[in-house]
């Protein structure tokens, strides 16, 4: 019998014969990952599964409020890594971090005629925030 390589923890195991295309070994991490990754294969590829996603995720978090301060408060060394984490993505992504009030007064937006161009590289927006581009197409119109 054949041996694969586990796509998860690279080690060689023998795939069941009802599971042709199998690539993870039955490590239950594994199948965490397994699981995890077609999660978010889901999320990003099917709007229905994802509008579900977050529905359940909400009425979660409305039946268990303050859960995650909680958590928080229990835990110090679980709050101050996830800091540290934050701090270090600020840092490897400097000046690409969507904030809900990115626009500075030194840089105001005219009027005129603007062309939205999604961004590709969003990957700290939220995921129902939109990033864009904003090129100017036609000059400020004159006041009335």
């Amino acid at each position: 019998m054949e041996f694969r390589q586990c796509q998860a923890c690279q080690a060689p195991f023998r795939p069941r014969p009802q599971v042709a295309e199998q690539g993870f070994c039955s490590a239950a991490a594994c199948q965490r990952e397994r699981r995890r990754r077609w999660q978010a294969s889901r999320r990003q590829n099917d709007p229905d599964y994802r509008e579900d996603q977050k529905r359940v995720q909400k009425a979660w978090a409305e039946r268990h409020p303050g859960y995650w301060r909680d958590y928080r408060r229990q835990h110090p060394e679980y709050a101050e890594r996830n800091r540290a984490q934050q701090r270090q993505r600020a840092q490897d992504k400097a000046g690409q971090i969507a904030k809900m009030n990115a626009s500075k007064a030194e840089m105001p937006i005219l009027s005129g005629t603007y062309c939205l161009s999604p961004v590709v590289d969003a990957s700290l927006a939220k995921s129902d925030a939109w990033m864009v581009e904003i090129t100017v197409i036609t000059a400020a119109c004159a006041s009335p």
